[in-house]
């Protein structure tokens, strides 16, 4: 039997499937979903975890990248089909998140919290179960407090060797060596030593041993979510923003995943609140994405469970970073600036004959980074809100950060120059070509650059950071 899907801004793949007189019902609605958002069905590898697919902004990259399971420096050169023989890349600006790290304090708390609950609370006899209660130990300490793991280096090293195959003629030794490659860093230990890797990743895979290469802290650029005083006033430190994220914690879907969780540990339905099914959740994710074990404490949820899981993380960031406030994505206005003047920067160099000054940009930051810039730029724009009330009507949904926003997620602006045809910009986001929304009706894949800022034309003449973060008194507070 052959399975055939598409999903969301995934390209058609068929998928082969064992014999017909093998498959349940359940694995028959788990290929149907599989092959919607194109990953092989669970339980091919038992290394990972069923619900790996649902772990949102702490999922693995390769999760998003299947095929870098086989081989973690592999390239697929041919997604990018540029118009003519005469394209050249030009310059590349990388808005890169920092590599797997470890989980922060609050929610280390929150899993010593489950696993002394399950210790001494829960009772059974399934192998998983007595697998935590007599030999799983809890490692993490709230000193980790969202520090890079040697994963993430692993991360960033590791893309940097596929960027650097991908676009040869800008990430290259020579452009490295001759001051053409910048850095930019978060101020954040995870982001500075993200920032590290991947430079380690360049000089290792070059062997460059007797030179160093600067790297620039901007939180104004990376952070810029901290220094918006709307943002973090009306959004950040303001309970009612995340209303619809609170009531579907409290919710219908949410109440079930716990007493689930409860009737699996055989303790009361009291016990089991929404942060301790949120933490038995992250020490799934957690394991898997630190140590790539899959971990017993997968078995507190199926997918049903993963799928109500991941919908709240989703409801969290969509409310705010993402489209659920106006703010949340022009608290970006700062960066999709400075991203537009070094490509017209690059566009104007090129133009009068001179060498690209920056070929390649490379910014590493937060989640919180990219997904407020995604979301000014128009992508993953569902035609309904997320809320509380539709989790059953957004099975299907563009706003997925399990796709778009794993450990090392990364945002390419490649603008390349075409000759007699002109200046064109390619977006892709973790190593997939993006079409900018509006413009699907362009009759080449990769727009000229002219037509992109035309069609952001709005943004680049307005959204004033200092003017859009300002905080205007309302008259109800005078």
């Amino acid at each position: 039997m052959f399975c055939v899907g598409l999903g969301s801004g995934w390209s058609w793949r068929i998928m082969l499937t064992i014999p017909l007189k093998f498959i349940t019902v359940h694995f028959f609605l788990g290929c149907i979903t599989c092959c919607l958002i194109n990953y092989a069905k669970p339980g091919d590898d038992p290394n990972i975890p069923a619900i790996a697919r649902y772990f949102g902004t702490k999922g693995r990259y390769e999760e998003v990248n299947p095929y870098l399971i086989e081989d973690i420096l592999a390239v697929n050169k041919s997604i990018v089909q540029l118009p003519s023989a005469e394209c050249r890349e030009i310059h590349v600006t990388a808005i890169i998140r920092h590599g797997t790290r470890y989980p922060t304090t609050k929610n280390v708390k929150k899993m010593q919290q489950m696993h002394n609950l399950v210790l001494h609370k829960a009772s059974g006899k399934e192998r998983w179960l007595r697998e935590i209660q007599n030999h799983w130990q809890m490692w993490y300490t709230e000193d980790m407090d969202g520090r890079l793991v040697q994963k993430g280096v692993d991360d960033h090293k590791h893309l940097a060797v596929r960027l650097s195959k991908l676009l040869p003629s800008l990430i290259s030794e020579e452009k490295l060596r001759g001051g053409h490659i910048s850095f930019i860093t978060s101020s954040k230990h995870r982001c500075v030593n993200s920032t590290l890797a991947f430079k380690a990743g360049l000089t290792e895979l070059w062997t460059i041993e007797d030179r160093e290469f600067d790297h620039v802290v901007n939180d104004a650029l990376m952070r810029f979510f901290d220094q918006c005083t709307k943002f973090v006033e009306d959004v950040s430190n303001n309970p009612s923003a995340m209303a619809e994220f609170d009531k579907f914690k409290s919710g219908p879907e949410m109440k079930r995943v716990q007493e689930k969780i409860a009737d699996r540990l055989r303790v009361q339905y009291s016990l089991i609140t929404d942060d301790m099914a949120e933490a038995a959740f992250y020490l799934c994710a957690y394991e898997f994405a630190i140590k790539t074990v899959n971990t017993p404490w997968c078995q507190l949820f199926d997918e049903v469970d993963a799928q109500v899981m991941e919908y709240a993380n989703d409801l969290k960031q969509f409310w705010k970073r993402g489209y659920g406030h106006d703010i949340n994505s022009k608290s970006s206005c700062v960066l999709f600036h400075d991203v537009f003047s070094r490509l017209d920067k690059a566009a104007q160099e090129s133009k009068s004959g001179q060498e690209v000054s920056e070929a390649v940009t490379v910014q590493v930051g937060h989640a919180e980074t990219l997904l407020p810039l995604l979301t000014l730029l128009g992508f993953f724009k569902d035609s309904d809100r997320l809320t509380s009330a539709n989790f059953a009507t957004q099975a299907q949904r563009s706003f997925r950060t399990s796709h778009t926003l794993p450990y090392a997620a990364n945002l390419l602006l490649v603008l390349y120059d075409c000759g007699e045809s002109g200046l064109r910009l390619q977006p892709l986001l973790n190593e997939k070509p993006l079409v900018f929304p509006g413009m699907a009706d362009q009759q080449v894949s990769i727009p000229l650059y002219q037509d992109v800022r035309e069609h952001y034309k709005e943004l680049l003449e307005g959204c004033d950071f200092e003017t859009e973060c300002q905080l205007f008194t309302h008259p109800s507070r005078a």
